[in-house]
């Protein structure tokens, strides 16, 4: 049983981060119809970003308490993120909007390759070691551990969701990127401008993604250029597993899917007789993701978004 809870902590914060970048992906396509490959790669920079605010405030400011150093990473983070999302819907995807499916796709392959190309001219090939910045004692619940660096991180997840569900369902713009979603040629009509819906989308998906980044720097310790890859390509998955284009899918995607990699990696040893280790962990999102494809091609939650003519 202790492993039990341990395992489902351990899922719940990674799910946390998935959903976290799987909403980027699920709003994106549900205001475009368009997949940005290059979402996983915001995440890297926010990590890089948020490391070097931490390394100006050791020389700028130290002894700065650990939680308003990472308040200070992540705000700094987020309009970087934004800034830089924002930059390829203007330069990559906005002359795409009417080319034909694969146009897009190809680009937005190639903005992740940039992306991770000029990352690693700047901070290097190497990992990079993410400083402790909260106290490593931990917090015991029942037989298992749980840091404060993930309760921050569930926090922090938790809050962010649910400010992006006042957002979409309470606030003018929300109501403009639900109608944009819905019909963007009958929300044009009606007087909603497009563009600012379509840029305040990915502005808003990067802020989720800049937190996510530098959150994941902090529980892990460690990050590198090309660490957005995967994690990308499992909040993608996360999207789709729950039903791309709706957010509430977004959400229970990545958090089913951080619950079944950390059970699987917890249990697959024990229930192969050794034959696979913890480390074939990231096999289990796909073929989950494959399963429930090929019985609810839709997703868990559907897709909200309406065939376009």
């Amino acid at each position: 049983m202790d492993t039990f809870i341990q395992q489902i902590i351990n899922g719940l914060v990674l799910g946390s981060m998935y959903a976290l970048v799987a909403l980027g992906y699920t709003m994106v396509y549900g205001v475009l119809n368009l997949i940005n490959f290059a979402h996983g790669d915001v995440l890297m920079i926010g990590a890089m970003v948020g490391l070097s605010i931490l390394k100006g405030l050791e020389i700028v400011a130290p002894g700065l308490p650990g939680y308003v150093n990472l308040a200070i990473a992540i705000l700094g983070a987020i309009p970087v993120c934004m800034i830089v999302n924002v930059l390829i819907e203007r330069v990559a995807y906005r002359r795409l909007r009417n080319a034909p499916r694969l146009a897009p796709l190809i680009t937005a392959i190639g903005i992740s390759t940039l992306l991770t190309t000029f990352s690693m001219m700047i901070w290097g090939r190497s990992p990079l070691s993410f400083p402790q910045l909260l106290s490593s004692e931990p917090i015991h619940i029942g037989g298992a551990v749980i840091s404060q660096t993930q309760v921050l991180l569930l926090a922090l997840a938790g809050m962010s969701m649910g400010a992006l569900v006042l957002l979409v369902e309470k606030t003018k713009m929300g109501r403009a990127m639900r109608a944009t979603a819905e019909n963007p040629r009958v929300a044009g009509l009606m007087g909603v401008d497009s563009n600012k819906v379509i840029v305040a989308t990915f502005a808003i998906g990067a802020a989720l993604a800049a937190v996510a980044g530098v959150m994941w720097g902090a529980n892990y310790s460690s990050i590198q250029f090309a660490m957005g890859f995967l994690p990308g390509l499992k909040a993608f998955s996360a999207a789709v597993l729950g039903g791309i284009g709706n957010i509430y899918g977004a959400m229970i995607g990545g958090i089913l899917l951080g619950l079944i990699e950390a059970l699987g990696a917890g249990y697959i040893g024990a229930a192969t007789g050794g034959f696979l280790g913890s480390h074939y962990q990231d096999i289990f999102a796909f073929v989950v993701l494959i399963i429930v494809l090929t019985i609810r091609p839709s997703g868990i939650m559907g897709e909200r978004v309406a065939d376009r003519a």
